[in-house]
């Protein structure tokens, strides 16, 4: 994500785990700094735009963070939030990725209006997968044999795979782009701190 962003001004990385930051490092990317998400090495009011693509559900303390992310991003500047939703899709991939929850677009846009800022669109996404997904988490839940304890993913995926879901999150780009899905796995949403005098 450094890497895309830097296309459009200066970008940095922060993430917690000296390894994650690490590779970073070792692939050129010296913008990528070590640091929790409830202690931010940048000033006060520094920031054009945060993002925290699919982080939120990691941290233990998410009003911290996001108070402290608030902290960074100058009046008029912008927050992009990305998370899991559905507390009823819980699970082994949850439990493997050590998330603490999973998001209603009610409690994700509570969160960040708690912390001041404007909601300008909410929206859900990975629509298009969300029926064979929820087919999956929930047949898993109902039949003792099906569960397990193993990530749902391998790294690398087969090339097809990930051709396929590259062309499916394709498709649903272009719908994001012009409105707002009613449910999917994911929730993205896009926040603005308020101007001084607003």
């Amino acid at each position: 994500m450094v890497a895309s962003l830097s296309r459009y001004g200066c970008a940095y990385g922060v993430d917690v785990d000296h390894e994650a930051v690490g590779y970073c490092l070792e692939r050129g990317l010296d913008v990528v700094v070590q640091a929790s998400g409830e202690h931010l090495p940048f000033p006060d009011e520094s920031v054009d735009v945060a993002t925290m693509l699919d982080v939120l559900e990691h941290i233990a303390d998410e009003r911290a963070t996001l108070a402290e992310v608030t902290r960074v991003i100058r009046p008029g500047g912008y927050l992009m939030v990305s998370v899991p939703a559905y507390r009823f899709l819980w699970g082994a991939q949850d439990e493997v990725s050590m998330h603490h929850r999973r998001y209603s677009a009610r409690l994700l846009r509570e969160r960040i209006e708690a912390e001041g800022l404007v909601v300008r669109r909410l929206t859900f996404f990975n629509t298009l997968l969300f029926a064979p997904i929820a087919g999956i988490r929930l047949t898993r839940r109902l039949i003792p044999g099906l569960r397990s304890d193993k990530s749902d993913f391998n790294f690398p995926a087969p090339g097809p795979l990930n051709r396929t879901l590259t062309r499916v999150f394709g498709m649903e780009s272009g719908l994001v782009a012009r409105t707002n899905l009613p449910f999917g796995v994911s929730i993205l949403c896009l926040a603005q701190r308020p101007l001084r005098n607003q």
